[in-house]
Parts: structure tokens; sequence; C-alpha cells
């Protein structure tokens, strides 16, 4: 059996990790991205403004991992988002759909005791690298 090659993904325009782990991880076409916090990149602290602030960084910098590999969102097929507070459910989506707009990638969201730098929302992905045809 032939090995499978694995990449790791990093990008200055995300923030870097906060811990002994990847931005992402590339193996064969299936990219792992690690879950995302509404962290500015520039200064490593969580954007002002409360959840919904939060998600749209956290979605930003997701995104910004998706291109160093060479693809978008549209590539994404599975998120799992975690919150703080499942309060914050709807307001999440609010920001989500304006990222994931149609083909909605699969999807958990879970309600977590506490996220890392006491962040409101985080949030993880798995995508598929190249062209994603629909099937019909």
């Amino acid at each position: 059996m032939a090995a499978l090659i694995r990449r790791i993904i990093s990008t200055t325009k995300a923030p870097a990790a906060i811990g002994p782990y990847s931005q992402a991880v590339v193996v064969d076409r299936t990219m792992y991205i690690s879950g995302q916090l509404g962290m500015d990149p520039a200064n490593g602290q969580l954007v002002e403004g409360g959840v919904q602030a939060q998600t749209r960084q956290a979605l930003v910098n997701m995104g910004e991992i998706l291109k160093a590999a060479g693809c978008g969102y549209e590539n994404v097929v599975k998120t799992t988002v975690l919150l703080a507070d499942m309060n914050d459910f709807t307001s999440v989506n609010d920001v989500y759909k304006q990222f994931f707009s149609t083909k909605f990638p699969a999807r958990a969201a879970y309600q977590v005791a506490a996220l890392p730098r006491g962040g409101l929302v985080e949030i993880e992905a798995v995508a598929v690298l190249g062209l994603v045809n629909d099937a019909s």
C-alpha cells in the first residue's frame, strides 16, 4: 500500500496556534482545520463585539487557512461549532450563513464548559481539496 502524504498548512494571516498543534493538516485531499477562535491575527487577542464579532473573525481566520491550501469555503464539508453559551446559537447562525450560503456543510454544535482565552465560539472544519462538483 502506498504511503499517504501529510502536509502542514500554516499562514500568518490567521492566528498562530496557541498550543502544540497545527492550524491545519492535509492528508491526501482532506484538510483538517483546527478550531478557530475569534482572534485578531495581528495581536492574538479576541475581537471585541460579542459572539457575532468573534464568529465572523473565526470564519475569516478559517478562510485564510483555506486560501493557504488553495481552496475556499465551498470546499468545507463538515464543521463543528463550540459555544460557551447555547443561547448564542441563533446569533452564530446569522453570521455563519454569510460564509456558507448554499450547499451547507454538515455540522455539529455543542455548548462547552469553557473555551481557550475565554472565547465565546470556536469553529473547526474538514475540507476537501480540489474542484468539488455537486451531484445532480
